[in-house]
């Protein structure tokens, strides 16, 4: 188990980031979990101490929704994030960090302008097979190495403006799939040794505490609020992640 108190330090607002996300409030600040956890050790790491504790709390997240989801965009985007999530898995000695970070980095900041910048309020968007197989596939894709697959599936699923409840919700089962879709390769690749599972046991009674704060959070902000923070954190988080992955890329 991890003794360093600056681990702890960091760790503790990161799970309860990832906690208020999942429990509905400002999905996308839940990017900042794994960055934060990594100034004090290796993403990876940071990454593997975090799984079970998402998966803890996915659980949490579907009791709190309790059936309040978009059926007919689950069924698109949930068997393409499996296919990302096996590539994901294929990939992770491959493929370095930065590329992931720089790809998520500039779709969110693309994204987040073109909402930005464009005259007028677009009519909101239908489900649609072929977008949503696209970005389930991505998220499942980023989702494994660094839990980044929050900004992909957002990009599909913000034009739609769903209730911010069926939003959530929407997003609570998806990513209830994909955390336990990556668990047998985590195992396989390694990533759970002793150190990293008490850990995570150690920082697990933080995750009810998390969800239930972001689901209070929830109810007790407008439906508009609750867009215009998903859009500027998915700002902000893709900033960050694209400057990440070129300075990674091409440091000095």
């Amino acid at each position: 188990m991890i003794t360093d108190p600056l681990f702890y330090l960091c760790a503790i607002p990161a799970v309860l980031l990832y906690g208020i996300a999942k429990g509905g409030f400002g999905g996308n600040i839940a990017i900042l979990s794994v960055p934060l956890m990594a100034l004090v050790m290796s993403p990876q790491q940071a990454a593997a101490i975090l799984l079970p504790i998402l998966i803890a709390m996915d659980l949490m997240a579907l009791r709190t929704f309790r059936g309040r989801w978009d059926r007919s965009n689950l069924r698109i985007i949930l068997p393409a994030s499996l296919i990302g999530v096996l590539l994901g898995g294929l990939m992770f000695r491959v493929l370095e960090e930065a590329h992931i970070q720089l790809m998520i980095g500039a779709i969110a900041l693309i994204f987040t302008l073109n909402i930005w910048l464009r005259r007028g309020d677009p009519p909101p968007r239908e489900a649609s097979r072929l977008r949503g197989s696209f970005w389930g596939m991505v998220a499942g894709f980023t989702s494994f190495g660094i839990h980044a697959g929050g900004p992909p599936i957002n990009v599909y699923l913000l034009p739609q403006k769903l209730d911010k409840t069926l939003l959530m919700g929407t997003i609570a089962v998806f990513f209830a799939v994909v955390n336990l879709a990556k668990l047998p390769a985590y195992i396989y690749l390694g990533q759970f040794d002793k150190t990293n599972l008490l850990t995570a046991l150690v920082l697990l009674p933080l995750a009810p505490i998390g969800v239930r704060m972001g689901f209070w959070l929830l109810q007790r902000s407008n439906e508009k609020l609750i867009y215009q923070l998903c859009y500027v954190f998915l700002f902000l988080t893709g900033g960050r992640l694209f400057y990440q992955g070129a300075t990674g890329l091409y440091p000095g």
